[in-house]
């Protein structure tokens, strides 16, 4: 890989790590590993961390409730970093938390034990 190919993956890298207020280590490793699929994933995460019709916080809320469901704590830490970052009230996410318990059941809520500490 070129040094111009070196910077621009590692751009890359920062502004998606810019909106998510973090970098996840999964980015760093596929960046390492296959730089173009970063690219690929970047382009489906702009999707999710822009405004459009919905904007980006509901967006992310909305991905809060589907990683919640498949019961993946560490994926609900990530979404909900996210969704702070990205300007979602504690109101707004515990109103989200009511609609995983309504669509998902107990274990999709305490997927989100460690996430829900994000709001102390």
């Amino acid at each position: 890989m070129s040094k111009h190919e070196e910077l621009e993956h590692e751009e890359l890298l920062d502004s998606m790590s810019d909106k998510l207020g973090f970098t996840p280590h999964i980015l760093e490793t596929i960046r390492d590993i296959d730089s173009e699929f970063l690219k690929k994933y970047n382009r489906c995460n702009h999707k999710l961390l822009s405004d459009g019709a919905l904007p980006a916080k509901y967006k992310i809320l909305m991905a809060l409730a589907v990683v919640a469901s498949k019961q993946c704590e560490r994926c609900t830490v990530v979404q909900m970093q996210s969704a702070l970052k990205n300007g979602a009230t504690k109101e707004e996410i515990m109103e989200t938390l009511e609609v995983i318990s309504i669509t998902s059941g107990a274990p999709a809520v305490a997927a989100c034990r460690d996430a829900l500490k994000l709001l102390k």
